[in-house]
């Protein structure tokens, strides 16, 4: 079982990925926005976290900017699920280590859980 952190302020995207993920057993804890997903990062110390770019009051990039430099969050895995298409990423994700950047729209919840599942037993999307 890992650990997994969704930060998505749609509610009800986030829920679907939540349900789908637990029902492969792991257990997932919710965050609105970046500020309270670079909270929930920080305490919770997910093994996984699914995050989406455009958020309010932090976005997505921001949010991961300050988990990178922190001891804590330097090795995260990280998985953007976003509806930014891969072409208008912004430039600096290629920096901060992500491990796979999904389009929210060309993924199921099922498939979002099965790659999510891949991560973290260390393959690749």
């Amino acid at each position: 079982m890992a650990k997994i952190a969704i930060i998505e302020d749609e509610t009800a995207i986030a829920g679907m990925y939540k349900f789908k993920l637990e029902q492969l057993g792991h257990e997932v804890r919710l965050a609105i926005n970046g500020v309270e997903g670079l909270k929930l990062s920080e305490t919770y110390q997910p093994d996984l976290i699914l995050l989406d770019l455009m958020m309010p009051e932090m976005d997505g990039e921001k949010m991961l900017e300050k988990v990178r430099a922190t001891d804590w969050g330097k090795d995260i895995k990280v998985i953007i699920l976003t509806n930014i298409s891969n072409e208008s990423q912004p430039p600096g994700l290629k920096n901060l280590n992500i491990a796979g950047y999904m389009v929210k729209a060309n993924y199921t919840p099922v498939q979002v859980a099965e790659i999510s599942d891949t991560i973290l037993t260390g393959g690749k999307v």
